[in-house]
């Protein structure tokens, strides 16, 4: 475990985790502060749930949309916005409302890393990056939200042989590729 994981709790924006390895991994160990998803529990996620039932960690149910828009707020350097969508519910609790043609609206503040984990099909040296299936969702938006951006890269190619057009995140913002195959 890196010093900066020894030094520091740190928050998720992800997923609560699988299993015993990877996010919950750092779960178990203490790592993680809190966790900011939609969907916490899923099939395997025991680290979370047994860390949660005792108050050992910190949730915030965010919508899947409204995470996304964050991230994008905070790759656009933007300060919120406004969003109908968790008015009248506990999520807007504590957040400030206004109303906008008549709708009440709650803000949501941007949601930046200072360090995003993307897990990407094929890229080159220089951190283009192609992705398959649902790794395209926010993989792409969070690299750019983030303050450093690493990428995992299941295929390594040569400059040049990604065709420009079907590259999702383009290498200005990577800051670090990682090959790992299959």
């Amino acid at each position: 475990m890196s010093a900066y994981m020894r030094k520091y709790n740190i928050d998720v924006a992800n997923n609560a985790g699988t299993g015993r390895s990877g996010l919950a991994a750092l779960l178990a160990a203490g790592r993680v502060r809190r966790i900011i998803c939609s969907f916490p529990r899923s099939a395997g996620s025991v680290v979370f749930e047994e860390l949660h039932a005792v108050g050992r960690i910190e949730l915030e149910l965010v919508p899947q949309g409204i995470i996304s828009e964050r991230m994008r707020c905070a790759a656009a350097g933007l300060g919120g916005f406004y969003s109908p969508v968790s008015v009248g519910t506990r999520l807007a609790e504590g957040k400030e409302h206004r109303e906008i043609d008549g709708r009440i609206h709650v803000l949501e503040k941007p949601l930046k890393g200072d360090v995003a984990l993307l897990a990407a099909d094929r890229g080159d040296r220089w951190g283009n990056l192609t992705y398959r299936k649902s790794a395209r969702n926010f993989n792409p938006t969070m690299a750019m939200a983030a303050s450093l951006s690493v990428a995992q890269v299941r295929h390594i190619v040569e400059l040049g042989e990604l065709d420009p057009e079907m590259i999702v995140t383009p290498g200005i913002f990577i800051d670090r590729v990682v090959h790992v195959p299959d």
